[in-house]
Parts: C-alpha cells; sequence; structure tokens
C-alpha cells in the first residue's frame, strides 16, 4: 500500500500494524472539532508516533448519518488506497482508552497552508488535488474545507473523512477548479473497476444502500470520464476552511 509507504521509518516500518498494536496514550482534545476528537502518542516497544483518536462516543448525534463515523474513515482510507493515490493517512478502527475509534497517523504539517493555498501556489501538486477529488466523488464527501487538505514535505494529505458515503447524492467539497477535466487514465480505470464491484474491504463497512449508491457513482464517473461541474453554485461546505 502507497501510503505507509510514504510514512515508513526505520523504527515503524508498517504504519497500520504498528497503529493496531501500539499502547496510546492521550495527551489533549483537538481544538474546533464538532466531535470528539483526540491527539494521542502511540508506543510499542522503543517506537513513538502520534495519532488522531475519534472514539464513537464522543460522535454527536446527526440526522443523515448513523453513529460509526470512524467506519467511514477507514472506509475513505482504504478507497484511497484502492485507487492508488496514498491520499489519506493510514487510519484503523480498535479499541482505545475512551472504547473503540479510527485512529490515524498524524501528518505534522504546515498549518498555514489548505487547498486554496496549494491550489494557488503550487501547480505542481495539482495532479494530487485531482486525485483528491476524485476521491471525494466516489465516498461522496459531505464536508471536504480547505483545510482538510494538509501539506506536508510536498504531499497533499486528505483528513477529516467521517462524513462520507451517504446513499443520497450530496457532495460538498471545495474542489470545483478541475472541473470539466478528464480523470487521467490510470485512475480513470479503477474507477471504472469500482462501477462493477465495490473493493471488499470499503464494502464491509458500509450499508447495503450506500454500497449500490457507490456503485452508481462510479459509473457516472467512469460513463463521463471527466470530474463534475458545479452548476449551481451550492455545492461548498461552510465554513469554506
Amino acid at each position: 500500500m502507497a501510503a505507509p509507504e510514504l510514512l515508513a521509518t526505520e523504527a515503524i516500518p508498517d504504519p497500520i500494524a504498528f497503529l493496531m498494536h501500539a499502547d496510546p496514550e492521550i495527551e489533549g482534545r483537538m481544538p474546533w472539532s464538532s466531535n470528539a476528537t483526540f491527539l494521542v502518542t502511540m508506543r510499542c516497544d522503543d517506537a513513538e508516533q502520534q495519532a488522531i483518536y475519534k472514539p464513537v462516543r464522543g460522535e454527536r448525534p446527526l440526522w443523515d448519518f448513523e453513529p460509526g463515523l470512524h467506519k467511514r474513515e477507514r472506509a475513505t482510507y482504504l478507497l484511497s488506497e484502492q485507487l492508488g493515490i496514498a491520499a489519506v493517512p493510514p487510519t484503523v478502527i480498535r479499541d482505545g482508552p475512551l472504547g473503540e475509534g479510527s485512529f490515524q497517523w498524524f501528518v505534522d504539517a504546515d498549518h498555514s497552508e489548505h487547498y486554496f493555498t496549494v491550489f494557488e501556489q503550487r501547480g505542481d501538486l495539482h495532479e494530487q488535488l485531482r486525485a483528491i477529488a476524485v476521491l471525494d466523488v466516489l465516498a461522496n464527501n459531505t464536508d471536504r474545507k480547505s483545510g482538510h487538505c494538509l501539506l506536508a514535505h510536498d504531499r497533499v494529505w486528505a483528513i477529516d473523512n467521517g462524513l462520507c458515503f451517504s446513499a443520497p447524492y450530496k457532495l460538498r467539497t471545495v474542489i470545483w477548479e478541475f472541473g470539466g477535466e478528464p480523470i487521467p487514465e490510470p485512475l480513470l480505470d479503477r474507477v471504472v473497476a469500482m462501477a462493477d464491484r465495490v473493493p471488499i474491504d470499503v464494502a464491509a463497512l458500509l450499508d447495503d444502500d450506500e454500497i449500490a449508491a457507490f456503485r452508481h457513482r462510479a459509473a457516472t464517473l467512469a460513463s463521463e470520464t471527466v470530474l463534475p461541474v458545479d452548476t449551481t453554485g451550492h455545492r461548498y461546505p461552510w465554513p469554506l476552511v
């Protein structure tokens, strides 16, 4: 898988295995999060790495999503890997200090940068941004804010993916600059394959109606071969950043 390879170190050669087996210690709650989100330090043997922990019990009730947003965080990571774009930091589901939740590899990013600044100033990273746009269309992301695109060492990471995979189409994203542009062929080939068969590990985390809706989105994207255009001007999240 591409993302663990990008983040692997001599001390932590397999980030997914590390997240699954390391002992987490809560350092504090992350500010400005609508749900309970914690920075934790994960330790295993002599290795140490920070992660973002989102326990199920810390979720605010939502009318349009069932409890269990941690499963959608994991599903988006798995989808990113199946697409071969390595856009989502390694993410696992496991038990933690406050019960079951998602644990996602912490990206030490430059927080003065976000989607808008990267798009305007880093044309060399547009391919990565375009790939995230494809990911968000397939996942039906309802909350891709600009600040959910992190820049670290010339890599753009897509975080905060809990509000994804709803059966009704309600894409909300700031990434519209690539609308109407063709999807790169290797990426399009993977989208075509997903229209026929949703990856098993992703499907295992979704309901039947969400799986059917996913296949429909993949088939539409595969047929059109270009990224969608927002003709309404309303498909933006709020706040934008």
